[in-house]
């Protein structure tokens, strides 16, 4: 603590306490992740009538889906690193500067290399709203309610891939990829407007020093009777001397990284991107309807929604562990579902889109809601942003190399045995969450922190 910070007499007035101040912090800090969504949905019915326009082969599919997720593991790379430099907010406004600029430079792409330039640029803002979104809202949120309050993320994700759903499905008839992708840049602005007025994360502020401002913060968001107990928490933690170096010399601290490395390269190879970005034709290839396949597109976003605002309310009173494995459970039945309704000489569409929805419920209610919270409240708070950023790195790489193969997967493949390949992952992350990782609700972070680097 600083010297000026034991003068009572040098602390900042109590600020009042504001119920809707917290609320918008907490909307404002997860809207990035619209974004995201969004950027991510679009693209599934946008691409039928790139591809008709630009004539692009599977190949250049994949890349005009992919080049987003290489940008994204370039934004984590460095937007981690940057936010525990400059802090959490900087980073927030930087990106939603990002989202406006490769969303206007998309739509008004005049040719497939310009296009595939503007999606790594969103990319680049998606990458970045992955790391610092979940561990502002991580580090801001009251730990009975951090579950809950980290993933309102994933929740504003999955609004984002729905809204996405729903302008394709509204501009369809007119085959406007344009709009669909240029329709990102006015929530981009709302979003920058919103975050001038937002607060640091305190813990940030007590581990750059400003403990002032810290409690003035957490005064404002309700926590001021426990803004002592926890600034002295956060300085606590601050002297153990966590650094990246640390991490993986300290068996315990190697310990949660494994388990952060295994969840973020996990949740891609479960498959859950294959129908995000490629429900629409897959869905045509087995016998819907242009029209019908977009529809149902629009089906699969509303049942995310609607079952992450479940897993909102479960999150923090099953908790993380729980979850994780009976999502890893439901999605290796559901895509056993979906290899056996496409390994037929004449696949059962209504099969696959069953199989598709109850994935995504299962998803949605586990893996989507619980991996990055998990991720956020494992890593020791010093270098937070730093770790995350690099964990997330392999997150996106795996993400990229999902959303390029499997077009090739399911020419070479054949729909049926692409989707056994996911569900033996399944059952690789049921293990895998056995082993490896911790339950974390009801415990501080640095509680969560103490108890790795104690072995």
């Amino acid at each position: 603590m600083n010297a000026g910070e034991t003068i009572s007499s040098n602390r900042p007035a109590p600020v009042p306490a504001s119920r809707s101040f917290a609320r918008s912090v907490y909307f404002f800090g997860a809207l990035g992740e619209l974004m995201f969504g969004y950027d991510i949905g679009v693209i599934g019915v946008a691409l039928l009538f790139i591809t008709r326009e630009m004539h692009l082969t599977p190949f250049t599919q994949g890349l005009v889906v992919s080049s987003l997720l290489a940008g994204a593991a370039v934004g984590v790379g460095f937007a981690g690193v940057l936010s525990d430099r400059y802090g959490r907010r900087p980073l927030l406004l930087a990106m939603a500067a990002v989202f406006a600029a490769g969303g206007l430079a998309g739509a008004l792409a005049p040719s497939i290399s310009w296009l595939i330039v503007a999606r790594a640029v969103m990319g680049v803002g998606v990458g970045a709203s992955a790391v610092v979104v979940m561990v502002y809202l991580a580090e801001i949120a009251p730990t009975e309610h951090r579950g809950r309050i980290a993933a309102l993320g994933q929740f504003m994700l999955v609004c984002g891939i729905l809204l996405a759903y729903g302008v394709d499905y509204l501009l369809e008839p007119w085959g406007a990829w344009r709009w669909m992708i240029g329709l990102s840049v006015p929530p981009s602005v709302l979003l920058f407007a919103g975050l001038l007025v937002m607060p640091e994360s305190p813990r940030w502020l007590v581990q750059a020093g400003r403990a002032g401002e810290a409690r003035a913060v957490l005064q404002r968001l309700g926590q001021g009777d426990r803004a002592e107990a926890e600034i002295a928490a956060i300085e606590a933690a601050k002297t153990s001397g966590v650094s990246v170096g640390r991490v993986f010399s300290d068996r315990g601290l190697r310990r949660a990284l494994i388990a952060c490395i295994g969840l973020a390269i996990l949740v891609q190879f479960l498959g859950v991107n294959t129908i995000i970005y490629y429900a629409p034709p897959v869905l045509i290839q087995v016998g819907f309807a242009q029209k019908g396949a977009v529809a149902a597109n629009l089906g699969i976003g509303a049942i995310n929604v609607i079952v992450t605002v479940l897993a909102l309310r479960l999150i923090d009173r099953l908790g993380r562990r729980r979850l994780l494995l009976a999502g890893s459970v439901a999605m290796t039945l559901a895509m056993l579902l979906l290899g056996s309704a496409g390994s037929s000489d004449h696949a059962d569409r209504w099969l696959m889109l069953a199989g598709m929805l109850v994935f995504l419920a299962a998803f949605a209610l586990s893996w989507g809601a619980c991996v990055r919270v998990v991720i956020s409240e494992l890593l020791p708070q010093s270098v937070r942003g730093t770790v995350m950023g690099g964990v997330l790195v392999l997150n996106w790489v795996a993400n990229f190399s999902v959303g390029m193969l499997f077009p090739l997967m399911l020419l070479h493949l054949g729909t049926g045995l692409t989707f056994l390949v996911f569900a033996a992952m399944g059952i690789t992350s049921f293990g895998f969450v056995l082993r490896f990782v911790p339950e974390t609700k009801g415990r501080t972070l640095e509680e969560i922190q103490a108890s790795f680097l104690q072995g």
